[in-house]
């Protein structure tokens, strides 16, 4: 038998720690989108963690931008980032303030509002696939960067929340290369994700965008 998912607010301290104990520790937890046709809550299932300036595949990278500022804290905010002209990607920000890391939300169980999620992902062929890969949680999830800031640790009204959930057992816990990240940001192992659960996107290797001539 399953225990009920907790749903009380993961507090900021969860946030304000190395990111490679954060990531795994984010599986299971609840994120809950609030719109103004009613609230979609996501069960995540799949993570990707990045490490600032000690990453080369992080945005923060090369220090900090406009783009980027939000990376750098406090922790427990959302960064949206927009991609490849068309896709927005969510991550949640942590580490203590002033030093950039975030962890991208890759995928997740829509465990409420599926109903709405369909209506923003029409070309899902069932529910699992509402928010298998990060643009597509994005996209179900109604997210773009009118959210970039969010505090997502509060437990008033706020269009953002993320709750504990339930724990996900370590055994339970793969981890292994990053998806389509190039160079040597490619090689960590600092994706994260529930065994054998349906929701979690595919690996793909890095495959570098041709010009167009």
């Amino acid at each position: 038998m399953i225990a009920s998912p907790d749903r009380t607010p993961l507090p900021r301290e969860f946030f304000d720690r190395p990111i490679l104990e954060v990531a795994p520790d984010l599986l299971g937890s609840i994120l809950v989108r609030t719109t103004q046709d009613g609230p979609i809550a996501l069960r995540l299932t799949e993570v990707e963690a990045y490490d600032g300036q000690n990453d080369p595949g992080s945005h923060a990278y090369r220090g900090r931008t406009p783009r980027n500022d939000v990376m750098f804290g406090p922790p427990g905010h959302v960064y949206v980032y927009f991609t490849y002209g068309m896709w927005f990607c969510m991550n949640l920000v942590c580490g203590p303030e002033g030093r950039a890391s975030a962890v991208l939300l890759r995928a997740g169980e829509i465990v409420e509002g599926a109903e709405l999620a369909r209506t923003r992902r029409h070309s899902a062929r069932n529910d699992k696939e509402l928010a298998k890969g990060p643009a597509r949680l994005a996209t179900a999830l109604d997210v773009d960067r009118a959210l970039n800031g969010t505090d997502a640790c509060t437990s008033g009204d706020t269009p953002l929340r993320i709750l504990t959930g339930t724990t996900v057992p370590g055994d339970q816990v793969r981890n292994g290369p990053r998806t389509g990240v190039a160079g040597e940001g490619g090689v960590h192992p600092w994706r994260y994700w529930v065994a054998d659960d349906p929701t979690v996107s595919p690996y793909r290797a890095h495959v570098p965008r041709r010009r167009r001539s």
